[in-house]
């Protein structure tokens, strides 16, 4: 079973095709949003520490979100494979996680970007009509993901584990682009 990590802009289509991909290769789907949400509800020492972050409006600290993927990695689902969605978002994060992985003896065997124009993506974004999804708040976020996430794809592509997959098309037509290049790197 595979130890993906998948990239892309806001508004690629990541959560969507995760999802799928779970569903077919039995792993579960490691949304770092969700597992946030599930820590704080859950009551958990991780849980605690990011609602007070959250709360007062800041960004949970690295050392926060390496404890709750560790968690995470550690239950009996995710031991065979996983996909991670959302993590890491940085440098330090990417650090942090092949410092996790090697000491689970574990390593991630693809880091699958999916592709979409920034111009698609805000279309996208926009069309789903949510409040907080105004055409500048979504370029503001785009512009974090450029400076800080799309470093990652040059990290994973000099280890020799990056992958890009067209992210335009249907969602049946991506899917089976994602699931031709992970059968065929894994």
């Amino acid at each position: 079973m595979p130890r993906l990590l998948i990239l892309g802009r806001q508004g690629s289509g990541k959560g969507t095709q995760c999802v799928r991909l779970s569903e077919h290769y039995g792993v579960p789907h490691i949304s770092t949003g969700d597992i946030l949400r599930e820590a704080v509800s859950a009551g958990t020492d991780f849980g605690l520490k990011a609602a007070k972050i959250m709360e007062a409006g800041d960004l949970v600290p690295d050392d926060v979100m390496l404890g709750i993927i560790r968690d995470r990695l550690a239950e009996p689902d995710a031991r065979a494979g996983f996909l991670l969605d959302g993590f890491p978002r940085t440098s330090a994060q990417a650090d942090g996680l092949a410092e996790l992985l090697g000491s689970l003896g574990r390593a991630l065997d693809l880091a699958v970007n999916i592709d979409v124009d920034t111009e698609v993506v805000v279309e996208r974004m926009l069309a789903r009509g949510r409040a907080d999804d105004t055409e500048e708040a979504i370029r503001q976020r785009l512009n974090l993901y450029e400076e800080q996430t799309a470093p990652l794809l040059e990290r994973y592509r000099d280890e020799g584990i990056l992958v890009t997959v067209d992210g335009v098309g249907t969602e049946e037509e991506v899917f089976a682009r994602l699931l031709a290049t992970v059968d065929a790197h894994t």
